[in-house]
């Protein structure tokens, strides 16, 4: 391989890497609705450039928010694997919806994302096994009867209006928020 090669594949990866991260910030403060081209001019490329690695919108989607899913999964998966289901069910409201406080875009990509996308079979699956949770939860009498998985979906839709307070204030505000969405969780 020629010096002339190496250097273009080197530049075609730098590319790459600026995008996601472009795509990351601007989706992180705005949510979704950030343009294509604004992406790629926060990433100092064209927009030819960011369609040639990324050609459609939702694989910059999914790619961009690939911490995040791992990040998820981790927060589910510690909830499942707590011998306390309710304790487990709190824990991961409660760290959800600070994930969501510091990305806005991550939940828009949940909830909102196409199908096939990448985003939207993680959720699939991780409802799944929050619902395991959220069943054991309920069998301990810990969890209100009536809670259903499309509840938790949207306990972190409203989550998504804590972004029009301070931004400085936002942690706080999240924690209080989850605060008072798991005491209406709990059984009487």
């Amino acid at each position: 391989m020629t010096a002339e090669m190496t250097r273009l594949r080197v530049d075609a990866e730098e590319n790459r890497d600026r995008i996601i991260e472009a795509a990351r910030e601007l989706f992180a403060q705005r949510g979704l609705v950030v343009g294509m081209r604004e992406i790629a001019r926060r990433a100092g490329v064209g927009p030819a450039t960011l369609y040639r690695r990324f050609p459609t919108r939702q694989t910059l989607i999914d790619a961009a928010f690939s911490a995040e899913l791992t990040a998820c999964r981790r927060i589910v998966e510690e909830a499942v694997a707590d011998a306390d289901p309710w304790g487990g069910l709190c824990s991961a409201i409660q760290r959800l919806i600070g994930l969501n406080a510091r990305n806005r875009g991550f939940v828009d990509a949940l909830i909102t994302g196409e199908p096939s996308s990448t985003v939207v079979r993680h959720r699939q699956e991780l409802l799944g096994m929050l619902q395991s949770v959220m069943r054991r939860a309920q069998e301990a009498g810990a969890l209100r009867r009536d809670f259903v998985i499309s509840d938790l979906l949207l306990i972190l839709s409203a989550g998504r209006g804590l972004h029009a307070g301070r931004p400085d204030l936002l942690p706080a505000a999240a924690h209080r928020f989850a605060s008072l969405a798991i005491d209406g969780l709990a059984s009487r």
